[in-house]
């Protein structure tokens, strides 16, 4: 494959249409097709998206003709699937603040989604892809491998699983596409998924609350630029040399560091908004103050807010996490450097649902 480029979409063979993966208009068009009005369309999207109803054939709110029509097309074999992935099993952390969800997709794939509670908000780590093709040597997907892009409906089903576990929908606030898989790999279908996401007249979570995390997909980075997509931007760097980074992030071998720091600067000139730069700190790889020195002279000039995440333990990487003091003086340097730091929460470490430890159970 020549560098720069994407693999195509990959789905599962005779994949049937989700009613989850239509936009509104695409259902609007689904219903006036079959001699409804429009006005049935707000109707049926306010159950799927807003009310989490599970039996639409049943709703006895929905007028004759919409309910004729959910009985003859939704579930049938030239129709629409309406059901869900189901939850195969529910995890919770020790402090009650974290939970994951193991998603059974249709084809038998699983994908791991997670829940995370910080005061007065919550927040859903959404899996774009079944496995990962990036490879990243000390993240649990990366380890498994690439199975397959998730459909824009599977991606929405984790947003309403996560609305379903909650007593009050509203309480999730946030998305962070930072699960399994590398969302700008699956672009397409990450897009349609979100443009799903925020419609007003259903989950209505906006784009300013949802933020993308790439290993560093130039293309996609350029292209979500471009088109001015509204949603927050996140890039994985862990390494500030060519050297480094490619040791542990094997695509920078397709996009140089100099090309991905490139279309970081590129983006945000053209959106002026400020990017995250997550820095996995692994001891004695990348956790040096000279890095971190090296480091602030590779983003100055870029609106660059650095999230620093203590390396997590995964099965396949003999890798120790940064102690205490060496965060706080990597931090420290990047600070004096002028730069905004934080250090990533960890939640649901102790059920490996922590950054870089997702996995599909059936790889386990």
């Amino acid at each position: 494959m020549a560098r720069g480029r994407l693999r195509p979409n990959i789905f599962p063979r005779n994949s049937v249409r989700s009613i989850y993966g239509l936009s509104f208009d695409a259902l609007e068009g689904e219903l006036t097709a079959a001699g409804l009005r429009p006005a049935h369309a707000r109707t049926l999207w306010r159950a799927l998206h807003r009310d989490g109803v599970g039996d639409l054939a049943a709703r006895e709110d929905f007028l004759p003709p919409l309910r004729r029509w959910a009985g003859e097309r939704l579930g049938t074999s030239d129709g629409l699937c309406a059901a869900l992935p189901p939850v195969q099993s529910e995890t919770a952390s020790s402090d009650g603040l974290t939970r994951k969800f193991l998603l059974a997709l249709a084809d038998g794939q699983t994908i791991e989604t997670v829940l995370m509670g910080y005061p007065g908000r919550m927040t859903a780590c959404l899996s774009t892809q079944a496995g990962c093709a990036m490879g990243c040597v000390f993240c649990a997907t990366g380890q498994m491998g690439f199975v397959r892009h998730l459909q824009p409906a599977e991606i929405v089903a984790q947003v309403l699983h996560c609305r379903r576990a909650l007593s009050d929908p509203a309480a999730l606030r946030n998305l962070v596409l930072m699960g399994m898989g590398e969302p700008l790999h699956n672009y397409d279908a990450v897009m349609a998924a979100l443009e799903i996401i925020t419609d007003r007249r259903g989950i209505n979570i906006g784009p300013s609350r949802i933020t993308i995390s790439t290993v560093g997909v130039v293309p996609g980075i350029l292209r979500l630029a471009r088109e001015r997509r509204p949603y927050g931007l996140a890039v994985s760097l862990h390494g500030a040399s060519e050297e480094e980074r490619s040791a542990l992030v094997p695509v920078s071998r397709r996009w140089p560091l100099d090309e991905l720091i490139a279309a970081c600067r590129e983006y945000a000139s053209i959106t002026a908004r400020r990017i995250f730069f997550e820095w996995t700190l692994i001891a004695g790889r990348n956790d040096s103050p000279d890095t971190a020195r090296r480091l602030a002279a590779l983003l100055r000039g870029i609106d660059a807010h650095i999230n620093l995440i203590p390396l997590n333990p995964t099965v396949d990487y003999t890798g120790l996490a940064t102690p205490a003091s060496g965060v706080r003086e990597f931090q420290h340097e990047l600070r004096e450097a002028g730069f905004p730091v934080t250090v990533r929460q960890r939640r649901g470490i102790d059920v490996a649902a922590g950054c870089g430890q997702l996995r599909a159970a059936a790889a386990s």
